[in-house]
């Protein structure tokens, strides 16, 4: 059902960028939403209007990095740093939750900095709804995805130990209601980078893309697309490209 006051959203396209810069350019659109809350606040606005934060979206791929995560374990990063320089990889420590991940060409990654409290106050809920927009984009592609009980992102047939595995990883942050983070979904990775790390501090279930699903290469801009379109619906906001 369309809600009629749909909580707008601002979308950007990135493109290939630095994982640092795009981590920045989210803490920045993060505390100018918070600290517009905290003056609304101060201001004794509060149950009589609504702060003006806004929303965005960033979609984008990275150049080769491992980020790990603020509950995340060292251990689980397989090679030591003069490794990581000969094979030209990145290495960030950040302040999002989960484990270790990889993120590099050929995934699309993106980024919710969102108002919960436009949508609902309910963290549980958003990472829900974020695996859900994957499962639907998933689905477009006839893959069947589902969710890993007590592990965040999405799977391909989870619940066959023999055969689960992970096909895009997820992460937030959440300060006063404002997301920052958030996934990564595996269209035309190449799959050997997994191998330097424990995905997600996950060691028994491997980890996969849609190139390897489907056999073939895939057209990151359609994967975006269908993103944009099931996030439009899952999350009945109304997505307006960032001029």
């Amino acid at each position: 059902m369309k809600r009629i006051d749909e909580p707008q959203v601002f979308v950007n396209d990135l493109g290939t960028i630095e994982y640092a810069k795009a981590r920045d350019l989210q803490e920045e659109l993060l505390q100018e939403n918070v600290q517009m809350k905290i003056s609304h606040r101060q201001q004794g606005l509060e149950g009589i209007s609504a702060p003006a934060t806004k929303n965005f979206l960033l979609l984008c791929e990275h150049p080769l990095v491992y980020t790990l995560g603020k509950s995340g374990h060292m251990e689980n990063l397989l090679i030591n740093n003069t490794q990581l320089q000969e094979k030209g990889i990145q290495f960030y420590p950040t302040n999002r939750g989960g484990d270790i991940t990889f993120h590099g060409p050929g995934q699309v990654v993106g980024y919710p900095i969102l108002d919960l409290e436009q949508f609902f106050t309910d963290i549980g809920k958003y990472l829900r709804y974020l695996e859900e927009v994957i499962i639907k984009t998933l689905a477009d592609y006839g893959i069947e995805a589902d969710r890993s009980k007590g592990e965040t992102g999405v799977w391909l047939d989870p619940h066959d130990p023999r055969k689960a595995r992970k096909i895009c990883a997820m992460g937030v942050r959440c300060s006063r209601w404002v997301t920052m983070h958030g996934f990564a979904l595996n269209v035309n990775t190449d799959m050997q980078y997994f191998n330097y790390i424990v995905p997600c501090g996950i060691v028994d279930k491997k980890v996969t893309s849609l190139q390897q699903e489907l056999g073939r290469e895939v057209d990151m801009e359609e994967v975006k697309e269908r993103i944009k379109t099931h996030f439009r619906e899952v999350f009945q906001a109304d997505l307006t490209p960032l001029q």
